[in-house]
């Protein structure tokens, strides 16, 4: 039998296949969390006027997710996005994109982010390639937090992915 030839090519159309699969499986999974809480708080407390974020009450998730990128860019890292996915994605609020420079500062970033977070009651529902430092996720449900080394960042490009999202203004 004659083996067939494998390429870059189709190695990188299958991978992509793969994350793809893998972000649509974490969303909806996520949406599933989002939705069995939800149910669970509205069956608990009588029906209220739901609040939405004013400029009299900010929207927690936007600081937080305004807050990692500050933590990534104090600490080096490059090409930081914040995404407003609010209209976009039924399973999470915000992106915040960063690409390191190297594994140990991404980890870094990574540590100080979780900080950050456990400072301001956000809970962390998943971590995912800490240990290769790669590509390391943090999710926090309202914000998905994405530290990418260089050749990942260019190879899956999320902008383009979430290209009509809103970016916000990082100061």
């Amino acid at each position: 039998m004659a083996k067939k030839k494998v390429t870059k090519k189709a190695v990188r159309k299958t991978a992509k296949k793969t994350v793809k699969k893998t972000v649509r499986k974490a969303v909806k999974k996520a949406a599933k969390k989002t939705a069995k809480k939800t149910i669970k708080k509205t069956a608990k407390k009588p029906a209220a006027k739901p609040k939405t974020p004013t400029k009299e009450t900010p929207d927690p998730s936007k600081a937080f997710a305004l807050e990692a990128a500050k933590i990534a860019a104090e600490l080096n890292c490059t090409d930081i996005v914040v995404l407003d996915l609010r209209d976009k994605s039924p399973a999470t609020d915000y992106f915040v994109i960063a690409t390191g420079t190297s594994n140990r500062q991404m980890r870094a970033v990574a540590n100080e982010i979780c900080d950050v977070a456990r400072k301001q009651k956000m809970q962390r529902f998943g971590r995912a390639g800490y240990e290769q430092a790669r590509w390391i996720l943090l999710d926090y449900v309202d914000v998905v937090i994405h530290l990418f080394d260089g050749e990942y960042r260019d190879y899956y490009d999320l902008e383009l992915l979430w290209g009509d999202a809103k970016r916000l203004v990082i100061k």
